[in-house]
């Protein structure tokens, strides 16, 4: 070592007298003693190793208050960061799904700052169900006689196969065998739930006769699944709920379905696109209906299962359910969720979900065009900045072939290189509050259908 890199290192200060600089006050009070001193031992490791290889004192090696406050809001910034979804896709399963409505994040708040009756019945001072509220307003809300919730739909829909049709086989149209994402997938659910799996009829066509041909002392359950990821058209048939449970009343085969996303309103009336309704199926006779909780429903992630009484009873008692259950977060934000469709003439105001999904196209392009001309003046010599028209996704498998109506703000490179689009969506991705687009025919789109803070997003891009 020659003399000038031994010099290099003594100029690396100790941890004490660095913890006892002035400017360290500030951060001890924020962050305390043993975070500092920490972010301090790594600090002193990295400059050791800028003079190892590069023969120098890092720049910051001036002001070691400002690398640590760096260092460490770098080190506790969430990982649940939240961002401005301008992607196009309402629920967007990799950004959090539905938002929580105002009411449901303060039930949650309430509940996270007390003890509360989660399994604890107050008239009788003896330990309650924490289902039994949620089951309530579920059953006022559907019709139907008694429900279940645990963490997950793919949980709902393997809790009850494991509860109702353990070790006997489950028939199932082959056009209704779908695969959620992450690759979960219908014929693993059943396989994991100690099922067996019958197929019957063909991917397009599955007619009433299959379903009756297939039925034998071996068959639990007669199950339909929603097939509300992807649609098939041209020459179909399939069979409909209520003329299945027709077919189980007479061969006595329980009958269910899962819906996957599941509303607990009819969209059209919001100049949505129809999806099937739980109460509609409970009012059919199905036996038993799962559903999820983040989706279309527009409350927090949770799998529920409606039904009668007699079959929730059998799956609210199975060794799963404890596994499975839903935490009281979770029952929080559901109940404040379910409460809010008790006003159903309130609720595109209250939902952020339907608020967004029913938003008319007219208001992104006001948006966008209080948008462009800052951002324009901003970008203009790199980028070519436009209104446009788009297409939104509903997401999350929900209604995947319907687009809704929306504007965009969108960015050509001048330069027309792909380069320098993902260089802008890097660099948006890197502000304190991230900005998720879309980048599709050469150019970078902000769709603007959930975004309803346009002055934060203009500070952000402007920065």
């Amino acid at each position: 070592m020659n003399n000038q890199t031994q010099s290099l290192y003594s100029q690396i200060p100790a941890v004490d007298r660095l913890l006892n600089l002035p400017e360290m006050d500030g951060l001890l009070c924020e962050y305390g003693q043993h975070l500092v001193a920490e972010s301090l031992r790594n600090l002193q490791q990295q400059a050791r190793q800028e003079i190892g290889q590069h023969n120098r004192l890092p720049a910051w090696c001036q002001d070691w208050a400002t690398a640590v406050k760096n260092d460490l809001s770098q080190r506790q910034r969430s990982g649940l960061q939240p961002v401005f979804n301008l992607s196009g896709t309402v629920l967007h399963t990799n950004l959090g799904r539905a938002l929580l409505a105002e009411a449901a994040i303060e039930q949650v708040a309430s509940v996270m700052r007390n003890a509360v009756t989660l399994e604890y019945d107050l008239d009788g001072a003896g330990r309650g169900h924490r289902d039994n509220v949620i089951s309530d307003l579920l059953c006022e809300l559907t019709g139907a006689e008694a429900a279940c919730i645990v963490n997950n739909n793919a949980a709902a829909v393997m809790l009850m196969l494991a509860a109702v049709a353990a070790g006997k086989e489950v028939v199932v149209s082959r056009g209704e065998l779908v695969e959620i994402g992450g690759a979960f997938r219908v014929p693993d659910v059943m396989r994991q739930a100690g099922c067996q799996l019958v197929e019957v009829g063909t991917t397009n066509r599955t007619h009433l006769a299959d379903y009756r041909d297939a039925v034998s002392e071996q068959t639990g359950l007669l199950m339909k699944v929603h097939t509300s990821n992807y649609h098939i058209e041209g020459f179909t048939a399939a069979v409909n709920e209520e003329t299945l449970v027709t077919l189980g009343r007479e061969l006595g085969v329980p009958v269910a379905t899962d819906l996957g996303s599941g509303s607990l309103i009819d969209l059209q009336q919001y100049g949505l696109p129809a999806e099937p309704m739980p109460q509609n199926l409970i009012a059919s006779g199905v036996d038993l209906v799962t559903f999820s909780g983040d989706k279309l429903l527009g409350g927090p992630q949770a799998g529920i299962i409606l039904g009668s009484k007699y079959w929730i009873e059998k799956i609210q008692r199975h060794p799963l359910k404890r596994a499975l259950r839903a935490g009281k977060l979770t029952l929080a934000a559901l109940e404040a969720t379910l409460r809010l469709y008790q006003q159903p003439d309130r609720l595109a105001a209250s939902l952020p979900t339907l608020r967004l999904l029913s938003r008319d196209k007219s208001e992104m392009q006001v948006m966008a065009s209080q948008l462009i001309t800052p951002l324009q003046q901003r970008y203009g010599e790199q980028f070519a900045v436009s209104i446009e028209p788009c297409l939104s996704q509903i997401g999350s498998g929900s209604l995947p072939v319907d687009r809704l109506p929306s504007y965009a703000l969108t960015f050509a490179p001048m330069d027309g290189r792909g380069r320098t689009l993902e260089a802008l969506a890097e660099k948006w991705r890197g502000l304190a509050k991230p900005v998720i687009g879309r980048i599709q025919d050469g150019k970078l789109w902000l769709d603007l259908r959930c975004l309803e803070d346009q002055d934060a997003l203009l500070e952000g891009l402007l920065a």
